[in-house]
């Protein structure tokens, strides 16, 4: 009876792994913004944009993608890097709840986080795909 427990709760994670990894979203830009393709399944999304200057940037989305423009005239040229968060639709369950006051009405389970990370170049005040160089 418990290796079958242990089967099914591993199929279970198992199934939950398999839910993460078909959200995929694809970063995608135009000359002067960077947003998300394949954004189904995620919501209250946070993107956070590190400038070269070493400036901090923050775009919130409830729902959709967030959307980061490059703005004014003093764009700066380098990597600029950044890290997405956000919260998906499947649901886990909370192993070590906060006695927060609430009694019953607390939740034992929380949305699944997803989280990536990447980055993208600018080079003369635009967005540029960086160049691949190939020794011979």
């Amino acid at each position: 009876m418990r290796l079958l427990s242990c089967t099914a709760a591993f199929a279970v994670l198992l199934s939950s792994a398999a839910f993460s990894q078909e959200i995929a979203p694809v970063q995608q830009n135009n000359s002067n913004t960077i947003w998300f393709e394949n954004w189904t399944g995620l919501k209250n999304g946070t993107l956070k944009i590190t400038i070269p200057g070493g400036e901090l940037v923050e775009v919130f989305a409830a729902s959709g993608t967030p959307v980061f423009e490059l703005t004014g005239r003093e764009v700066l040229d380098g990597v600029y890097r950044y890290e997405l968060s956000a919260a998906t639709n499947n649901e886990i369950k909370i192993v070590n709840p906060a006695n927060n006051g609430r009694g019953d009405a607390a939740r034992d389970t929380e949305a699944e986080p997803f989280y990536t990370s990447g980055a993208f170049h600018v080079a003369r005040g635009v967005i540029v795909q960086p160049e691949q160089i190939k020794e011979e």
